[in-house]
This record gives C-alpha cells, structure tokens and sequence, in this order.
C-alpha cells in the first residue's frame, strides 16, 4: 500500500518515543511504501485536493532516522490510506486541514482518523457524551458558575479545551486561592469556554492512557505519574510513564466506548482515565504506543497497521 501520513516536521520527531514513527517503521517493514507531507503543503485547485509529498526511506538509525525524496505536487485520492497525525493546537489550522482532507475522502482517498469524526470529537468536551463514567464536569466562560461549582466542590481543575500535554492546566483547592485570576486567565476575562472538574486524588497513581485500535482496547494502559508537586501526569509536563493492564473499570470504559467511536470513523482513540473516571478523548494524534510496546510487550504499532489495513481492505 501507499501510506501517507501527514505529521509535524519530520525533524522535530523524538524517535525513542514518537508513535507516528513507530507506526512507519512497522509500515515499512511490511513493504508498505511510506509518504510523509504537514498541513501546509496541501492545496485544493479546482476542487482537487494535493499535496507536496515526500516519499519516505527509513534508514534503520534512531537519530539519523529518514531520508526524504524530493516533494512531488500528488493527488492525494492516489494512497490507499492516509494517517492524520498532525498534533494540535487544535485551531482554525487544523479545521481547514480536515474540510481538505473531506475533500480528499471525496477523491478516493480513506483517511485515519476520519476528518469529520475528529472536528466533531473536541477532546475534552467529547467526554460529556459520557457522563456515566465522568467527575463532575462544567463547561462555562461564566465566572459565577464556575465561583458556584467551586463551593460545591471544593477541588477542583480548570483547563482550557484546545491544549495538549498539560498545557493550562490549574488546581485549585478548597480555600480557592488564586481562583478569579485563573479564571480571569483561562477564560480570556469571560470570553473563552473551559472546563472545570472535581479534582480526581487518584491522580497521584497516574493518568492512564488507554489506546483503543478498531474498536478494541490495547490489553494494557500506560500510567504517566506526575512529579515533583505537579498535579499534571502529561509525560510532557515530567510525568513518568508506567505500563500496566487495564482494571475491570478501564475495560468497562474502554468496551463501552469503543465501539462506539470506531462507528464514527475513528480508528485510532486515546482515553485518558484517572482512578476510575473518563477525563478526555484524544483523537487527533494519540501517542504511547513506544512505552507500552517496550515496557509491556504489547505490539501496538502492529496493531495498528493491521487495522489501517483491514480498514483500506473493507473500504477498496
């Protein structure tokens, strides 16, 4: 097949970790031809959608990782499958880039995840279709309400919904020190939405990300540990990464909505569960494929590529 993924600059990626490059090296050594292009080499003319993109030879060494044929204008109706890894800030950017990826659908092309499922899954507000495995939740830019959920509450998390890796994430605790300036600072003085939960003290055991491929859940989560005083476990914000197999309420969680998702056109889903409550639906570049694998054993980056293929197969 050609299988071309459409990510951050090449050069940025941390090859010890980075599951976008797990999943090509996996590609590739199924004799799968490997493509690479960002965001802003595609173009739509005339109602067809293209790209400047590269074809991709992975050398084998992890810090001198790929070479890059010259860029070629290409169809992108031409690939059997193409992989949306491009990481937020899920901004005007990113929209546009799915509105010309639907295009692409149009042509022929079979993209994954499937564009329109990404713009309609906001990674934090996704979980309010599930309320029956969430902390209390409030999504406001009213600071009343969020003064009131506070009092009730006591603990609570502030964050803002377009962030990844922990970015903007505050606690406040029951005396609420600090709280009208953070509300002040995420909600851009009243005219920017967030969310607030109760603070989950189970945290201090990690935030597990649990990957679900096709439907199904990966047999073990990695657990990201925060650090130092953080309330953060993000691996980006110093977490520490421990894999371990899911618990009966992590597979509850995972085989309710599994299904569900995969319908939806999402092939790839990151769910993040801290102790027993669901806190975010990832879905535009779900990571920890490396850990798990190394730690647990666990081939994901094959399951994924089986996936891409059974799904390219059904679809042809």
């Amino acid at each position: 097949m050609k299988i071309a993924f459409l990510a951050d600059p090449l050069s940025t990626f941390k090859t010890y970790k980075d599951s976008t490059y797990a999943m090509m090296v996996e590609a590739g050594k199924r004799g799968h031809t490997v493509y690479a292009f960002e965001q802003k080499d595609m173009a739509v003319e005339q109602g067809v959608v293209s790209a400047k993109v590269s074809e991709i030879t992975l050398t084998g060494d992890s810090s001198d990782w790929y070479r890059a044929a010259e860029p070629k204008e290409t169809n992108l109706g031409d690939f059997d499958a193409i992989i949306q890894r491009k990481d937020p800030p899920f901004d005007m950017e990113y929209v546009y880039g799915t509105y010309l990826l639907e295009l692409a659908e149009k042509q022929g092309a079979q993209v994954f995840n499937k564009p329109s499922a990404i713009r309609d899954h906001n990674e934090k507000l996704a979980i309010a279709q599930f309320s029956q495995f969430t902390s209390p939740t409030l999504v406001t830019s009213d600071e009343q309400r969020i003064r009131a959920f506070q009092k009730q509450h006591g603990d609570i998390i502030l964050k803002p919904l377009d962030g990844m890796g922990g970015a903007g994430i505050f606690r406040v605790t029951a005396d609420g020190m600090n709280l009208g300036s953070i509300i002040e600072t995420l909600t851009h003085l009243g005219t920017q939405t967030i969310m607030v939960q109760r603070y989950i003290p189970d945290i201090v055991k990690g935030d597990k990300r649990i990957l679900v491929i096709g439907g199904k859940p990966v047999p073990f989560a990695l657990a990201r540990i925060p650090q130092n005083g953080e309330v953060r476990g993000n691996l980006a914000a110093g977490g520490i990464g421990v894999a371990q197999p899911l618990t009966e309420r992590d597979y509850e969680i995972a085989n309710t909505l599994g299904p569900i998702l995969a319908a939806r056109g999402l092939l790839l889903v990151g769910l993040d569960v801290i102790g027993d409550f669901l806190t975010e639906v990832n879905v535009t570049s779900p990571t920890c494929f490396q850990e798990i694998t190394q730690q647990a054993g666990f081939p994901v980056a094959a399951t994924f590529i089986d996936a891409v293929e059974a799904a390219v197969a059904l679809g042809r």
